[in-house]
């Protein structure tokens, strides 16, 4: 069972458009706001594309990798140890039910490209804001609602459909009914935004 099986238009893409759309990962992490000594978690982490780089900016601190899919998780772990990163934990589990996957408060939550895709949107925020600690910060980072033939990437037309493509607002309509307070919105160029929330001490 892989997460495209749960959530809509989910699916690693492949590797030469997508390092070609996101030619360096950690200075979109930076951007979002991870940096040393900060416990994150990559949700629904796919191959590790996003992992490797958040592990190595959180470092000395813990990195969690969940996905549901094992060949996915695999993947991620021969990412990992071809940069020789040691401070990530992997876990096979539905991102959907993360109350007590994780063995310590997360600083930092993200999710990239996968949550224009989930069924429940707030549901999952809810969970979300259990493994964070008070303040921690949860990144959703989406495709821009533009239509499909205006995102293209060598030459053809990327990303999910046009109809299920989120603006920042609608994002955020459905983040903070789970606890959460608008933090800010950064913009990834060429075609994403990151909108990042933080957790109410509530």
């Amino acid at each position: 069972m892989t997460e495209k099986d749960y959530f809509k238009a989910v699916a690693m893409p492949d590797a030469d458009w997508w390092q070609a759309l996101w030619p360096d990962p950690e200075a979109v992490l930076s951007a979002l706001g991870i940096t040393a000594d900060m416990t994150v978690v990559d949700l629904c982490c796919g191959d590790g594309y996003f992992t490797a780089p958040m592990c190595r900016l959180a470092a000395p601190a813990t990195g969690y990798a969940i996905d549901l899919d094992p060949d996915m998780l695999d993947r991620t772990r021969g990412r990992l140890r071809e940069n020789g990163i040691s401070n990530a934990v992997l876990i096979e589990a539905d991102a959907r039910a993360l109350s007590g996957l994780v063995s310590e408060k997360a600083a930092f939550v993200l999710i990239a490209n996968t949550f224009h895709g989930v069924p429940d949107q707030t549901g999952l925020s809810r969970g979300v804001a259990e493994i964070l600690a008070p303040q921690g910060r949860f990144a959703v980072v989406n495709w821009h609602a533009r239509p499909r033939e205006e995102t293209p990437v060598l030459g053809q037309p990327r990303g999910p459909a046009t109809e299920l493509r989120m603006t920042p607002d609608a994002t955020a309509a459905v983040v903070e009914k789970a606890g959460f307070l608008p933090d800010s919105i950064i913009e990834l160029p060429p075609y994403h935004y990151g909108a990042v929330f933080r957790k109410t001490n509530g």
